[in-house]
């Protein structure tokens, strides 16, 4: 009855103009990863963990995405960051580029970029951050300010030589570059701002940390020398990022580790922050704008964990992003902030076996296999191979760690948006991924689908558009 009292409130729409617009992308977080993970959250607080709630299940309006790219039936991280920010389709391991764009083919880029949802804000007066847990100029975070035919162009030192004599810039250089003052950058990634066998201030002794630039530019002294006098500091450590005041930060550049972040479990509480004390500092800086802001949150070690097998370090990051998204909800207010939680793809990840209520989510299934008579876990992927063959037959893994093993792909299948706030309700049912940043800009009225804006204040609400709206199409029905 509560559940059917909460529906009959959401027919009074929410038409609000949306001053802050949030997307968490958890990479790799299909709708299997969704329910294990909330399992995972009730498991963690002695509950049996099934009917525990994510704060993503507590959004009102649920849709599904499909997120094949224009030349991929299962696709990669770059072109779908490219749909869900930039709004067009795009090939697999491309970023911010149309699909005329052929990866790795420096010559492609030029006349086939495409702007991002970022820039659409940024270009409105808001304040725009970019918080992930993979490097910042991964595939995910790149999509909203770069423009490159290779994911992989980390740095000119991952690019060939022929396509930097082209004129190709690597992602590292465009982050800075291409849309001039980003408010706010945080993650790892810290190696491809840094002249080659530069050692890195954390690990100095170690080689693999080193920067990695071939041009020999220090793109983090350049971005310090640019930002002087702009309320701008460059962090690299946990302890240095808390001891920050908000209130005297208008620019922040937070890079915390060579590559990638650890993962949530494996992260020293010491040095790294984790993805919620990062989205604490990045809501606190970009709200103090009062044309309000767009930040992306990534989730991004969702995905990594899965192509390891790694069930357990997967599902923890998934718990870490629903804690972040829990607490800037506490921090913005549904009458005037669209937050939208989704995934860029799915994996072959899934859990099964008749598994008794409350069930550890790593647990094992209750029966043997009826083929080896072995017992075999409820996770399991589909591939990657999954299971160790030992003189041709699979191992016991009850006397084994319960997850399998190996490098497992994405899975092809739709994933879940979830949405809440202002016209929140244009989520719904199946949609190309593409849609999802035309709907978010249409709820803040950025970018160039504005005619439902009032011109006179551009911070108006919605619904002023939609009497005049409703009487045209009366109008159309009576002349049909």
């Amino acid at each position: 009855e509560i559940t059917l009292k909460n529906a009959l409130t959401l027919q009074k729409l929410n038409q609000n103009t949306a001053k802050n617009l949030i997307l968490f992308l958890g990479d790799g977080m299909g709708i299997p990863t969704v329910t294990a993970a909330r399992i995972l959250k009730g498991q963690l607080s002695r509950q049996s963990g099934e009917e525990t709630q994510l704060e993503m299940d507590n959004f009102p309006f649920v849709a599904l995405s499909k997120t094949y790219n224009t030349n991929a039936q299962v696709a990669d991280s770059a072109g779908t960051a490219t749909a869900f920010l930039c709004g067009v389709k795009a090939n697999e391991g491309t970023v911010g580029v149309s699909a005329a764009a052929v990866r790795s083919q420096c010559n492609t880029t030029q006349g086939n970029e495409v702007t991002s949802i970022l820039r659409w804000a940024k270009e409105a007066g808001k304040s725009v951050g970019i918080v992930t847990t993979t490097r910042v100029n991964h595939a995910t975070p790149s999509a909203a300010y770069a423009h490159c035919v290779d994911r992989e162009w980390y740095s000119d030192g991952e690019m060939p030589a022929e396509a930097v004599q082209a004129g190709c810039k690597d992602i590292a250089r465009q982050l800075f570059e291409n849309i001039p003052n980003i408010d706010v950058i945080m993650g790892g990634g810290r190696k491809y701002m840094f002249p080659k066998n530069q050692s890195d201030v954390e690990y100095p002794g170690e080689k693999k940390h080193f920067g990695t630039r071939i041009d020999r530019r220090n793109l983090v002294e350049e971005w310090n020398n640019r930002m002087k006098n702009k309320n701008a500091h460059y962090v690299w450590n946990k302890k240095e990022l808390l001891s920050l005041n908000p209130n005297s930060v208008d620019y922040l550049l937070g890079l915390f580790e060579p590559g990638d972040l650890p993962y949530d479990l494996e992260r020293n509480n010491e040095t790294d922050p984790s993805l919620t004390e990062m989205v604490e500092v990045a809501i606190k800086i970009l709200k103090k704008n009062p044309s309000g802001f767009y930040l992306l949150v990534e989730g991004g070690r969702i995905d990594h964990g899965h192509h390891d097998g790694k069930a357990k370090q997967a599902l923890h990051e998934a718990v870490e992003m629903d804690r972040a998204i829990g607490h800037a909800g506490l921090m913005t207010s549904i009458y005037d902030t669209m937050t939208v939680v989704t995934a860029d793809h799915s994996h072959m990840f899934n859990f099964g076996g008749y598994t008794p209520r409350g069930n550890t989510i790593f647990g094992l299934a209750p029966m043997l296999s009826d083929v080896d008579q072995k017992p075999f876990t409820a996770i399991l992927y589909g591939n990657g191979p999954g299971f160790k063959v030992v003189n041709g037959l699979r191992e016991n893994i009850s006397t084994l760690g319960y997850v399998p093993l190996n490098m497992e792909t994405h899975g092809g299948e739709d994933v879940a948006v979830f949405a809440k706030g202002p016209m929140a309700h244009l989520l719904h049912g199946v949609h190309e991924q593409n849609y999802i940043p035309h709907v978010m800009a249409y709820a803040a009225c950025i970018g160039q689908n504005r005619d439902h804006c009032m011109s006179s204040s551009g911070a108006s609400s919605l619904s002023a558009a939609l009497p005049s709206l409703t009487a045209l199409l009366k109008l159309i029905h009576l002349l049909c």
